[in-house]
């Protein structure tokens, strides 16, 4: 799929430099695989429209809708004076099954990561703790709430790295019980080139996705007041904060 952006870059992996002869070769295994962060690549072919219309609508080939208001502001009071109706929230993507009464759909996210680094003068890397509890996690908390009193699933799409970046998450057995399906994709080599491919389903509920999407475990009081004196050492010295 060619980008429509001037210089776009849709992907990127890791190489690493030898010390000793200076070659540059990309790193072997997970750690070397393609990492998507530009939304586009995942709309290769329609293959995530696909999947997630056979998997969630049992349709092969639903409609996609984009950006569809589904929270609105407050009414005005007079000192305000402004308009209602205004969306203030939108589901990025609906997918829906063609002809169908009484309606039947399904709310797609898809996330991709945030990288830090500017080439060529730093190394980029990608960043799953912007991309992950800070951007995705609220989407979620606010979306599937709603989602849920309404009968409806949540489906969000993620390559191979971004999922394995989060926390491990508890799934259950059937779409049925589910709040959120995650659709995880990979990329495969053929004749020199990659393409979009299906990887895993996991079912999880929003509770369980928040926490896998936390990715942490708290440290105990003992080691967070140890942090907490480390630091002010550092800013007040060791002598003032022994004296204290």
């Amino acid at each position: 799929m060619a980008c429509k952006k001037p210089g776009g870059t849709c992907s990127f992996r890791l190489y690493q430099k030898s010390k000793q002869t200076g070659e540059v070769a990309l790193v072997a295994g997970e750690a070397g695989q393609l990492r998507t962060f530009c939304p586009k690549r995942f709309e290769e072919g329609a293959m995530i429209y696909r999947w997630v219309g056979e998997t969630v609508l049992n349709c092969a080939e639903p409609r996609v809708l984009k950006e569809i208001g589904f929270l609105e502001p407050p009414p005005p009071t007079e000192a305000q004076n402004e308009k209602s109706g205004e969306s203030v929230g939108r589901i990025d993507k609906v997918l829906i099954v063609p002809e169908a009464t009484p309606v039947s759909w399904c709310a797609l996210e898809v996330q991709t990561v945030y990288f830090s680094g500017l080439s060529p003068v730093h190394t980029r890397r990608p960043d799953y703790r912007s991309s992950a509890p800070k951007r995705l996690m609220p989407q979620l908390q606010i979306k599937v709430p709603s989602l849920r009193r309404w009968g409806k699933k949540l489906a969000v799409v993620v390559d191979r790295s971004f999922f394995h970046a989060m926390g491990k998450m508890r799934t259950v057995p059937d779409i049925s019980n589910c709040d959120v399906a995650w659709f995880v994709v990979k990329f495969e080599e053929a004749e020199g080139a990659y393409r979009l491919a299906r990887d895993i389903v996991q079912y999880t509920t929003l509770e369980d996705s928040v926490e896998g999407l936390t990715a942490g475990v708290p440290v105990s009081l003992e080691v967070f007041e140890q942090r907490i004196l480390k630091k002010l050492k550092r800013l007040l010295g060791p002598s003032k904060v022994a004296a204290d």
